[in-house]
């Protein structure tokens, strides 16, 4: 193997995260020991694991990508979670609290697991066959998920445990289980992305409660209506979780609709020739990337993102256009009127108002040395005369735009190293001194050509 085939060889080794192999190297584990089991005991109950496990292929079948570039597969979950909480199946009417007349389920929990997996890998085939790979961390964590809720709750239905126990108990087990997922999705994020945990987990835990939630009550409801109904209760009580799904669903694309089409207008400008190709795309990118490293959660880095593909729309208003369009060689005026003119094409779609906020300030500088006047007992850094900053968007921006106006698709680190150097000579006014520096370690961590 030539050299340049080992170096990619190993790039591409470098580019698993090492949470990540962990994730599937357990789940991995728990699924060859589950079938192990299952094979030397015997499938315990067949009727009812198979009308679990196809109903875990056809969620896997209709799994989605949420914002965030999130796969996840609520349907699957819930009956896969329903059947790891399944007491017993009994006739329609039979009370649950005496389970008269209910079979009861003394399927282990490796069983469930087995039984997971095996609807997991069905209902993934076609996917497969269409090129549309699933993503193994997150089966992985699907997996792992379930595992730890069938391992809590299986060994309880060995004692002769009052229902009212076995209800809480369910609730207990989900709700740690709801937990447990985000925790994990909050480290391999981190890691995956660059952030900083805590940001992770905040973020993980606006984009997933709800629909963790909303999975895990079916679960438990699954679980409840099936001993009490029998297999019915798997149709009924799994709509509520089929039309969450499609509300979810509509949302994602409609950010995803959002997204193209800003991505559509930042071309514009490249198209007309007012920027160099791909600008638009790397300010962008260094932006998201400075924000990540800023702490900024995941809802700012989005309006962030189209703030930054949409920066320079305002140089279409211009007669002559800028040379190289970079409009850090244009007068502080200038610079002020291209981004007014672009947050007014903003505010025109009638959903981007913070968007056009962020556009129209990044042109602003930062200025520093703020600290109050000794006549001004309030101490507030935002009198008239001393102006407040931009918002931090708008600053991360400014300073990705400069950037990227002086280096452009250049990977001469040399001339990059200079350029930083000329921003932080220039943070005493125009830029933020910590977005600079932010943007050091951005590029830093670039890999070298």
């Amino acid at each position: 193997m030539s050299g340049h085939g080992r170096a990619r060889e190993r790039a591409a080794w470098q580019t698993i995260d090492s949470g990540q192999l962990l994730l599937i190297a357990t789940a991995g584990l728990f699924v060859v020991v589950a079938i192990a089991h299952v094979a030397t005991v015997g499938l315990r109950q067949p009727n009812i694991a198979i009308i679990f496990g196809v109903l875990i292929a056809l969620g896997e079948l209709f799994r989605m990508v949420m914002p965030g570039n999130r796969e996840v597969a609520p349907i699957a979950s819930a009956g896969a979670m329903g059947y790891a909480l399944l007491v017993g199946v009994g006739p329609a009417g039979a009370p649950p609290d005496a389970r008269l007349g209910v079979v009861a389920a003394d399927h282990s929990a490796l069983q469930v697991v087995a039984v997971t997996a095996v609807g997991m890998l069905i209902g993934s085939l076609p996917h497969i066959a269409v090129g549309r790979s699933p993503r193994p961390d997150a089966m992985a964590r699907r997996l792992f998920n379930v595992t730890v809720v069938a391992l809590c709750f299986r060994p309880v239905l060995s004692f002769d445990t009052p229902w009212q126990l076995v209800l809480a108990v369910m609730g207990v087990v989900v709700i740690a289980s709801c937990f447990t997922d985000v925790l994990i999705a909050a480290v391999i994020r981190a890691e995956a992305v660059r952030a900083r945990f805590g940001i992770a987990l905040r973020d993980e835990v606006e984009a997933k409660m709800a629909l963790c939630a909303a999975t895990s009550a079916t679960a438990m409801l699954i679980a409840v209506a099936t001993t009490a109904m029998g297999e019915a209760a798997l149709l009924i009580f799994t709509v509520p979780i089929l039309v969450t799904q499609f509300a979810f669903r509509r949302y994602a694309g409609i950010r995803a609709t959002y997204l193209q089409t800003v991505r559509a207008l930042s071309r514009v400008t490249e198209v007309g020739g007012y920027v160099e190709t791909g600008h638009s795309h790397r300010v962008s990118q260094l932006a998201v990337a400075m924000g990540r490293e800023l702490g900024m959660s995941e809802e700012e880095l989005l309006e962030l993102e189209y703030a930054a593909l949409m920066h320079d729309i305002g140089q279409l208003s211009l007669g002559d256009p800028i040379p190289g369009g970079a409009t850090v060689l244009a007068s502080p005026a200038e610079q002020r009127r291209i981004a007014e003119l672009g947050a007014e094409v903003i505010k025109q779609t009638g959903v981007l108002d913070r968007v056009a906020h962020i556009v129209q300030l990044s042109s602003h500088p930062y200025r520093t040395g703020r600290e109050p006047h000794a006549d001004d007992p309030s101490g507030d850094s935002a009198a008239p005369d001393r102006p407040a900053p931009p918002p931090l968007a708008g600053r991360v921006i400014k300073v990705a735009n400069a950037y990227d106006d002086l280096v452009g698709d250049s990977s001469d680190r040399d001339r990059g190293a200079a350029v930083l150097e000329r921003l932080r000579l220039d943070s005493a006014a125009e830029y933020d001194p910590t977005v600079v520096e932010a943007l050091s370690r951005v590029v830093d961590r670039r890999p070298r050509q």
